[in-house]
């Protein structure tokens, strides 16, 4: 009876720690790594979401070593890591990077990329013809 109390203390500590990490990147493996991405972006608030996924794919871009990329994003937050996106975008931007020239700056790079985005999202959302073809729900 005594061990109850205990036990129960113990594992609600341990799931303490284990949930502790739940909004930062487990880059422990790749695998884990775009896990982890694809939970927190999905956490994120829309006008954030982007600002997210654009800075963790350029900086998959800029760090071509799997070892450094995963120490890298090891333990970032969304936050944390917009804050290097930015920087990165900086960066190329000014050394002439392809692509980055027709961007004045990081807000207009992903407003552009938010319109393409609902632009692909209205593209999906018509209905093709073939796809009633292919419909299993037959009529009696």
């Amino acid at each position: 009876m005594k061990k109850t109390p205990i036990l129960l203390l113990i594992l609600c500590c341990t799931s303490l720690i284990a949930c502790s990490k739940g909004s930062q990147i487990n880059g422990h493996t790749t695998r884990t790594a775009y896990r982890s991405v694809s939970a927190l972006k999905n956490r994120l608030p829309p006008e954030t979401r982007i600002e997210f996924e654009v800075s963790f794919w350029m900086l998959r871009d800029s760090i071509k070593d799997e070892k450094e990329f995963l120490n890298t994003v090891d333990g970032q937050k969304p936050e944390e890591l917009i804050v290097i996106g930015k920087e990165l975008f900086q960066q190329r931007k000014n050394s002439g990077f392809p692509g980055y020239e027709k961007y004045a700056n990081w807000d207009e790079m992903i407003s552009e990329f938010g319109k393409e985005r609902l632009d692909q999202d209205n593209h999906k959302a018509k209905a093709d013809p073939k796809d009633k073809a292919n419909d299993v729900l037959y009529k009696l």
